[in-house]
């Protein structure tokens, strides 16, 4: 693990940062941090990239900062990571809410842009049914801890081949029941009110890999299929047995996916 300080933004960064080549930053999902690409920092590094996996602000090894969580705000900290390493263009990926945060980059800071890597996400923002069970998952944060709320979305993010799977199921059970309340709830709160992201795919003028899990229930191979005709050109990649966490309960199908795109980037 590396930390740098954001010093305007009163933060810590805390990121992994493996090999050299082209910059590959990849952005995690909720309730997770940076520990969830770990299937893919050997096997990217040794493919010939530098790969980066920052903590989102409060999340994993990461400080709040003085400014409240936004997906667009988490965006600009993406930002301002790649400028406090020197790194002009990077490809930037992101699963579920590090999708949100890498579309909304791609929206804001297209000139960073080398490629965009899209899984198992959505551009639509949340309706009134979703908005309602946000606000019940910060009810339940708050009554029942960060632990429990964590545990119980497992079943929903896994496929039931991976919530078979002792490691994985592990895996993922570590990573999403320990980060804290106040990190979750913030956010709950962003994802909550996101802004559609469907209009800023248009004008994305860089190579976009989108990849979705066969068996994901939350953003499924439908949601990912809209993302891939709205930016021409893009590349769908189903994922074999997996579910929301697709880096995770496949990463070898998924890892030769993004070695594939990336090696087009040359």
């Amino acid at each position: 693990m590396k930390t740098l300080e954001l010093a305007h933004r009163w933060m810590k960064l805390a990121y992994d940062d493996v090999g050299t080549g082209l910059p590959v930053v990849l952005l995690h999902a909720f309730p997770f941090d940076r520990g969830m690409w770990s299937p893919q920092l050997g096997p990217l590094s040794a493919a010939g990239y530098r790969v980066l996996a920052p903590d989102f602000p409060e999340f994993g090894q990461s400080t709040p900062g003085s400014d409240p969580f936004t997906i667009d705000g988490a965006a600009d900290v993406v930002a301002d990571f790649l400028e406090a390493l020197k790194i002009d263009r990077a490809v930037v990926g992101g699963l579920s809410m590090g999708g949100y945060v890498a579309m909304a980059f791609a929206r804001r800071h297209p000139r960073r842009l080398a490629g965009l890597i899209l899984a198992d996400t959505k551009a639509e923002p949340d309706d009134a049914a979703a908005r309602e069970n946000r606000d019940k998952a910060i009810t339940a944060v708050r009554a029942d801890g960060p632990a429990a709320v964590g545990e119980a979305l497992l079943g929903k993010l896994l496929s039931d081949a991976s919530k078979a799977s002792k490691p994985v199921s592990d895996f993922a059970r570590e990573i999403a029941t320990r980060q804290t309340g106040a990190a979750m709830i913030a956010a709950l709160y962003a994802l909550r009110d996101r802004p559609d992201a469907g209009p800023g795919l248009e004008a994305v003028a860089v190579p976009v890999l989108v990849i979705v899990g066969e068996h994901d229930a939350v953003t499924p191979p439908l949601a990912a299929a809209r993302i891939a005709t709205a930016v021409p050109g893009s590349e769908l990649v189903h994922i074999p047995g997996a579910g929301h966490l697709s880096n995770v309960e496949n990463p070898d199908a998924f890892n030769r996916a993004v070695i594939s795109f990336l090696g087009k980037l040359k």
